[in-house]
């Protein structure tokens, strides 16, 4: 996934897969955690399409 400067300013920014994937889970959407390679760190999204959704546990 590639992602442009000014929405990597504009999302928030999680240190580790496991930290942004606890947010994840709290959300009322399906979001999907992604490493960034603008910044290195990771992001949530709600896109999908064409991606494997994780199963839940």
């Amino acid at each position: 996934m590639q992602t442009s400067p000014g929405i990597c300013q504009r999302k928030r920014r999680y240190e580790t897969r496991e930290e942004a994937d606890a947010v994840a889970v709290r959300a009322d959407v399906t979001l999907r955690t992604y490493k960034c390679a603008l910044c290195h760190q990771f992001h949530l999204t709600s896109r999908t399409k064409g991606l494997r959704v994780p199963r839940t546990i």
